[in-house]
């Protein structure tokens, strides 16, 4: 091989360790500088305990409304014409474009106490923002296009035959999408969702913004290890970090078995 592009795999394999081992490493080595002990008891205490459970609970409620969401958009992106498609269809990356922080400002315009709809929602006695309902609603924001996007290119390489003989013999719309749809995006509906999980329970941003952070009521994992960091109390932060980290793994290990599956059924 030559000289040249031996180099070019040094740099590449260098910098990508520079900036993804070398800092995982140092963390796992911060964590258990002072022994498994205070490791398992920070992460058993009832902070991080209730930080945690939040978080899964928020990323699974954010997943189950993209999922739907997700896969009815898709759909009606690819397998319907209308005006203002091609705008609908761009809207639905703005979420990777507006920052996470400026997306939460913008549920606290509409939801806070003050807000546009959230005085009303206020006047009937349910708590938006700096509540369980506007994370909720911010970690959907910041998570929509994943199983969109995953989707789309799915349904379009898949095409309409197979739908259109169901409708010949007899099945109707439900029956159709139960049986020859849902079945023929399965691994890409896969995929997006596990993308949406992981950039769920990551999300730092807009929780800021709307949660209030509260200990104990509305303080995730993300924030409980920026409390942590200010208020130097390293070693709760340190630990749930390694979670995080760990989780964020067996995510990324998920996504590529994934992957492989689609790549095998495209080959197939």
């Amino acid at each position: 091989m030559p000289l040249g592009r031996w180099l070019l795999i040094a740099v590449v394999l260098g910098w990508f360790a520079l900036l993804v081992l070398v800092p995982a490493g140092a963390l796992v080595k911060q964590v258990l500088a002072g022994g498994w002990k205070p490791f398992v008891e920070a992460l058993g205490s009832a902070e991080v305990l209730r930080a945690f459970g939040l978080s899964l609970g928020i990323a699974a409620a954010a997943t189950a409304v993209n999922t739907v969401f997700g896969v009815g958009f898709a759909i009606v992106l690819v397998r319907h014409r209308f005006w203002g498609r091609s705008v609908a269809d761009g809207l639905v990356d703005l979420p990777f474009a507006v920052s996470p922080v400026v997306a939460g400002l913008m549920l606290v315009v509409l939801y806070g106490p003050d807000g546009w709809l959230g005085r009303w929602f206020e006047a009937g006695g349910v708590r938006v923002v700096y509540a369980l309902p506007g994370m909720i609603l911010a970690t959907t924001f910041v998570t929509l296009p994943f199983v969109v996007r995953e989707i789309v290119p799915v349904l379009r390489e898949f095409g309409i035959d197979q739908e259109e003989a169901a409708a010949i013999l007899g099945a109707d719309r439900w029956t159709t999408f139960w049986r020859v749809t849902l079945p023929s995006i399965r691994w890409g509906l896969a995929y997006g969702v596990t993308l949406t999980i992981a950039r769920s329970l990551g999300e730092f941003g807009a929780l800021m913004v709307v949660s209030g952070n509260l200990i104990g009521r509305t303080q995730t994992a993300t924030l409980y290890i920026h409390d942590g960091v200010e208020s130097f109390r390293p070693e709760g932060a340190y630990a749930a970090s390694l979670i995080l980290a760990i989780m964020s793994f067996v995510l990324l290990v998920g996504m590529e078995l994934i992957r492989k599956r689609l790549a095998a059924r495209e080959e197939g």
